[in-house]
């Protein structure tokens, strides 16, 4: 395991320059096409038959080495945010209103440095892919890859994914078995009432009162209708209506993000969702148009795989830099990929716990380099131990 750790810390300076270039040329969602000629130009020249065009701007590696029928994917996304960046970094990002705030730069890059070693070394028998995914941000690249064939045209046994994570403890692991991180609706309430004078609100049937009612109880779902052991938040984001302050408004739309680390409580909250709405609108004699604008499943490790990693990461790095993960309300594209193909695990490296950091998607935060020579041995001995020669 050593050996690893020592032959990729000879690449550290290169790989560090990467993350660097990539960090201040950022791409957002299904428009990273700079990043994608960088990964396949890179893959090509360490011998790996690339594909590209899945989900737009994706790009699928793969290595064969040996007769082995085994196949292990590992997965990075490669998208950056629309937040305009102020860490004060020297390679702080280039394009206004566009930066790495989630360190997907990172992520790129330390697959990248695996995939270099394992080309090099090639002391596996089997078939690596790595896969390097689009839009993880919001517009569900994962589920797009699925969707348009990714393990049909790329077979997997075993898939990985991994993210780094503030306030965790630098260059450490992080693993849990079952549900990790949570699902993510997003949903829109349109309401339509009757305009009228504000000094006159008798002839109107108000919509944005009806909104105000319609998110105070929606807040009643968490607290009387799911029950306390299951994880869920339903946050109103927004209610815009009008402009004017005498107008009655005849229209509002509530945004609202729901989110649960149970299938089943994110099935009822959905449900009660279009039952409060409906019924609060229809007894002030107003309608509703409820718009599911998209939603990602539970992350769901399974529990062999899990223990796989999570012993691959012991005889790497040791077992006290080895922990268990809390599980986190925010949600992950991987779902998507882990949902098709259940085999695989989800981990967290830590991006360091020192006081005074920032946290992913905070205009200043910034991957940290440290993490990419343990992160990329991690990938490097985890498809060596699965593809055991």
């Amino acid at each position: 395991m050593k050996k690893i750790i020592d032959a990729i810390k000879k690449d550290e300076a290169e790989f560090i320059a990467i993350r660097r270039d990539i960090h201040a040329h950022p791409e957002i969602g299904f428009e990273e096409q700079r990043t994608s000629d960088l990964i396949a130009e890179k893959l090509k020249s360490w011998g790996y038959e690339v594909h590209r065009g899945l989900a737009k701007t994706g790009v699928v590696g793969t290595l064969k080495v040996g007769s082995s029928d085994k196949i292990i994917g590992l997965r990075a996304d490669i998208d950056a945010l629309p937040i305009q960046e102020n860490s004060g970094k020297e390679w702080s990002s280039k394009v206004p209103g566009k930066f790495h705030g989630c360190g997907h730069d990172g992520h790129t890059t330390i697959l990248l440095a695996a995939a270099k070693y394992l080309a090099e070394t090639k002391n596996f028998d089997g078939t690596l892919r790595v896969i390097f995914q689009p839009a993880e941000e919001l517009l569900y690249g994962g589920k797009v890859m699925v969707d348009e064939g990714l393990f049909e045209k790329f077979p997997c046994d075993v898939i990985f994914g991994m993210h780094n994570m503030p306030g965790h403890k630098q260059g450490e692991f992080y693993f849990r078995e079952g549900a990790m991180m949570a699902s993510s609706d997003t949903i829109h309430i349109e309401i339509m009432g009757k305009g009228a004078h504000g000094a006159m609100p008798e002839r109107g049937i108000d919509a944005t009162i009806i909104a105000c009612y319609i998110g105070t109880a929606l807040q009643t779902i968490v607290s009387r209708n799911v029950s306390p052991f299951a994880q869920t938040v339903v946050t109103v984001g927004a209610i815009q209506s009008g402009d004017a302050p005498n107008v009655v408004n005849d229209f509002a739309i509530m945004k609202l993000s729901v989110r649960s680390l149970d299938k089943e409580a994110r099935e009822l909250m959905l449900q009660r969702i279009t039952d409060i709405a409906t019924k609060q609108a229809e007894s002030f004699g107003a309608t509703v148009d409820i718009k599911h604008i998209n939603g990602s499943p539970v992350l769901v490790n399974d529990p062999e795989m899990t223990h796989f990693a999570r012993d691959v990461a012991k005889h790497l790095v040791g077992e006290d830099k080895v922990h268990e993960s809390v599980q986190f309300m925010g949600s992950e594209d991987f779902a998507f990929m882990l949902e098709h193909n259940p085999k695989g695990s989800y981990l967290i490296i830590g991006n360091g716990d020192e006081p005074g950091f920032c946290n992913v998607h905070n205009p200043g935060y910034d991957f940290n380099d440290e993490c990419i020579v343990p992160a990329a041995s991690y990938w490097a001995a985890l498809t060596q131990k699965y593809l055991t020669k």
